[in-house]
């Protein structure tokens, strides 16, 4: 604080003007919170954000992290069957850019407020328009998205520090999950991108202008998920007039062993094998060498 303007408290510490007393109070907290926002201590619940695609959509979490710190956490520091913040200071977020599943429930795009209800044997997260408030006072019920009823697990091992992660992948689905003291919580998250890619494959491979990558795509997507495939075949096709790495020829090798064409499968194979030995690709020396040896069978 100036030394003037201290001097000035010292020396009148009452004064008997009221404007001027509350005036001085009000400039001395300011002046001692400015003092104090200088100096910067660890946060105790520090903040994490975590971001994750499942299928084509990408799902985002910020939350606070507290620690145990020896205490009792649910049923004791967060009580059973009341609202719960999700972790410490601000209320956390989820949010998703597309529109997903929760555990089967469609769930509009856009970010919630993730508040939590933990019980001894069941747990309830509501997913909130409402994701800016401080903690969980001003919770609203009426502001629910959707509800999650979860059924708690047991952890063996105590987790010091409120975690969530993202983990049990498939292409197109993940669990998110929450863990503290010795209980964690999961819910499946699911975008099937399905629709999306075909429409897609439909506009881009039908653009004059479409490139080698284009068509590689859609015939390899075509292949992995048996659709038409003498459509996947013109593309690959179309691949090779442009693109005469051994993956291409691998790619085509594949569709055609698959429709049955072992004579152009072999041909083909042949030469994606010796590529993958030259560039000791060992995953696909072995899957040049299954179609090789598929195709000799018939």
């Amino acid at each position: 604080m100036p030394q003037h303007l201290f001097n000035t408290l010292r020396s009148n510490p009452k004064p008997a003007n009221p404007l001027t007393r509350n005036l001085l109070t009000l400039l001395f907290i300011l002046l001692a919170a400015g003092l104090f926002a200088q100096i910067r201590t660890p946060a105790p619940s520090p903040l994490a954000t975590l971001s994750q695609p499942v299928g084509l959509a990408k799902v985002s979490i910020e939350y606070s992290r507290p620690s145990v710190k020896g205490r009792k956490i649910f049923g004791d520091l967060v009580p059973y069957n009341k609202v719960w913040r999700t972790g410490a200071n601000r209320i956390t977020t989820i949010s998703f850019d597309q529109e997903v599943r929760l555990n089967g429930q469609k769930l509009p795009a856009g970010s919630y407020g993730w508040y939590t209800f933990p019980g001894e044997n069941l747990w309830q997260i509501a997913l909130n328009r409402d994701d800016k408030q401080w903690g969980a006072y001003a919770y609203d019920a009426a502001k629910d998205v959707l509800r999650l009823t979860l059924k708690p697990e047991k952890l063996a091992q105590k987790v010091e520090h409120l975690t969530i992660e993202i983990d049990n992948f498939s292409s197109t689905a993940a669990d998110v999950v929450l863990s503290w003291e010795n209980t964690a919580v999961r819910f499946r998250v699911e975008h099937d991108p399905h629709e999306q890619i075909m429409a897609a494959i439909k506009t881009e491979t039908a653009k004059p202008d479409a490139n080698v990558d284009t068509y590689f795509t859609a015939a390899e997507y075509y292949y992995d998920h048996n659709l038409d495939m003498n459509q996947a075949l013109v593309w690959a096709d179309k691949v090779l007039e442009k693109d005469k790495n051994w993956w291409s020829y691998y790619l085509r090798a594949s569709i055609e062993a698959k429709l049955g064409q072992c004579d152009k499968a072999i041909a083909d194979a042949t030469v994606a094998l010796e590529g993958a030995e030259k560039d000791k690709d060992d995953s696909y020396i072995k899957k040049s060498k299954q179609i090789l040896a598929d195709c000799k069978k018939k």
